[in-house]
């Protein structure tokens, strides 16, 4: 009989030895020993959190904050440290947003 928590733990191990995890993981480590670009980065992050709560709060975000946000991420992207960062971070976060859509579709008749 298969156990639902096996499952679950093999895929967990299972996302832990993807490129998308490692890539992510390996990239995070290089910006914690960069004490500069770790703090654009959050930075960056708390921007884009700004942004986001404005969007779901139905505001309209001001174009002052879009350009920080833009001007800062084109910044990023010139260092190749924040650059593989970036990328490595939307890579697994696509994926981790695609498990969960499976697992959402998978389950959708009992949770509305």
């Amino acid at each position: 009989m298969m156990n639902i928590y096996d499952t679950a733990n093999k895929l967990a191990s299972e996302i832990k030895q993807s490129d998308e995890y490692k890539a992510y993981k390996d990239s995070k480590q290089q910006i914690e020993s960069n004490a500069e670009i770790k703090s654009k980065i959050n930075e960056f992050d708390k921007l884009r959190v700004d942004m986001q709560k404005a969007m779901l709060k139905g505001e309209s975000t001001s174009n002052e904050l879009s350009v920080k946000v833009q001007n800062l991420y084109t910044e990023l992207y010139q260092n190749e440290i924040a650059k593989n960062y970036l990328e490595s971070e939307m890579r697994f976060s696509v994926m981790v947003t695609d498990i969960n859509k499976i697992i959402s579709e998978a389950i959708k008749d009992v949770i509305g």
